[in-house]
């Protein structure tokens, strides 16, 4: 990782997602391309604030770094300390996952007969550069966790929606949920948008 900060990479990232979403596609054309903008945003580890990628002893962190006006998208830093994980949890809109630094795996949940949630097929882990897909649609039950023990992780997400005030919920092995509203770890955004201190401004 180099010291280097290119915020240019995620300007450029905003700018082309809202320029995709502004075109109203389906959610699976959206997810496909979506998803490649977010792999060729990941590709590169020299554009996130150090101050957005600190992890704390207590929890995983989730900063917010972009929230889009209209509330249709947002795009969060998840930072994983040694060995967290999330709860069982759903997100209830369309999201992308990208890995940036480390690794992490996410396990899919669905219902049994009886309601109970039992782990869909095998246990994914991403690798930097990897992106996975969820929505309502295609499976938005999971849960997940940093691959290392012994180092820090950190995934890009982007949802549907301003995430950190959405209602959705966690859930027991047995399916029963309790519903929740995560805000986010920050107390400021990052300053992407000052130009005057660029000089490889794109």
């Amino acid at each position: 990782m180099t010291q280097d900060r290119h915020p240019e990479r995620l300007r450029a990232f905003i700018g082309a997602l809202a320029e995709l979403i502004d075109g109203n596609p389906r959610e699976g054309d959206l997810l496909h391309r979506g998803g490649k903008l977010l792999a060729q945003l990941v590709s590169y580890d020299d554009w996130l604030p150090e101050a957005f990628a600190q992890p704390s002893a207590e929890r995983y962190q989730q900063y917010l770094l972009h929230a889009d006006s209209r509330q249709r998208f947002s795009i969060v830093s998840f930072v994983w300390g040694p060995g967290q994980s999330t709860p069982i949890h759903d997100h209830r809109v369309w999201g992308l996952i990208g890995m940036l630094r480390g690794s992490e795996y996410s396990q899919g949940f669905e219902r049994d007969a009886n309601g109970a949630l039992i782990a869909e097929g095998k246990r994914i882990q991403l690798a930097p550069g990897h992106v996975e897909a969820v929505s309502p649609k295609i499976g938005d039950i999971h849960q997940v966790s940093n691959a290392f023990s012994d180092q820090v992780s950190i995934s890009i997400h982007v949802y549907g929606a301003n995430i950190g005030a959405v209602r959705r919920a966690v859930y027991q092995p047995d399916g029963s949920e309790k519903l929740f509203i995560s805000g986010y770890s920050n107390a400021f955004l990052p300053n992407i948008w000052d130009l005057s201190k660029e000089s490889h401004a794109l």
